[in-house]
């Protein structure tokens, strides 16, 4: 990693430039989250029950009181012993982060197709307490385009990402935003795929910052489960000629 070596004086000025661009840049982001909020809702008609450890759910019963619901659409095929590692990672910061948003009136549920029995193991592995629940006896993970059919991933492009992103797979990442008013009406607010989603990510939020960034070679390429990683050695810490 080479990178010109300039006097304070220089670099508080590069530093001021870019702070304008930041400021700018923030505006504008203020504006989007704003126009994000002010998306019409489409009212949740189908009465969607999930099974979890605790028994039958109904999606009015995963906001746990709040009148905001935040679904993660985790990549857990039934079946399957893979647990996505860029889902996992976004899930790291999940139970810390809750201690704060579920003060602020939003709840948290994670969903996925696999059975009860496959998310608990993957949530004892990984030391995860947030709720995650199984949507295999209904169809919330098709109606929020996250799972297709075996001739649908046959096709080669499943339409995610509202069509926009050519992926095909049997599971894909996702997030969806609930709202739910006094008389117990549900409402689908907003939803974000691929790359709409790594906002949420909070070791990306740290490594933006970094001068080597997120270090990819590839999307994640990085990136495993929490409890993979190799303990780094000395030689791993520094910018070797791979870099």
């Amino acid at each position: 990693m080479e990178q010109s070596v300039v006097s304070r004086k220089d670099w508080h000025a590069a530093r001021l430039a870019l702070l304008a661009r930041e400021r700018e840049l923030t505006h504008q982001l203020d504006q989007l989250k704003a126009a994000r909020r002010s998306l019409p809702w489409v009212k949740v008609d189908e009465n969607y029950v999930f099974d979890s450890v605790g028994g039958r759910k109904s999606l009015s019963d995963l906001f746990d009181g709040r009148s905001q619901l935040f679904v993660q659409h985790f990549m857990l095929t039934p079946g399957s012993s893979h647990i996505c590692p860029g889902c996992a990672g976004m899930a790291d910061g999940v139970d810390t982060a809750r201690q704060h948003f579920e003060q602020a009136d939003l709840s948290f549920a994670a969903v996925s197709r696999a059975s009860v029995e496959e998310i608990e193991a993957a949530k004892r592995r990984l030391g995860w307490k947030f709720q995650w629940v199984s949507s295999g006896g209904n169809r919330f993970n098709a109606d929020y385009e996250v799972s297709f059919t075996p001739e649908e991933v046959a096709s080669g492009d499943v339409g995610y990402n509202f069509g926009t992103t050519p992926y095909a797979a049997a599971d894909l990442p996702g997030i969806s935003m609930f709202a739910k008013n006094e008389v117990d009406e549900i409402f689908h607010t907003y939803s974000a795929y691929s790359r709409g989603v790594e906002t949420v990510f909070t070791s990306f939020s740290f490594l933006d910052f970094a001068p080597k960034g997120r270090n990819e070679n590839g999307t994640m390429s990085w990136m495993k489960l929490h409890d993979e990683y190799a303990a780094p050695s000395p030689a791993d810490s520094c910018c070797g000629p791979d870099l």
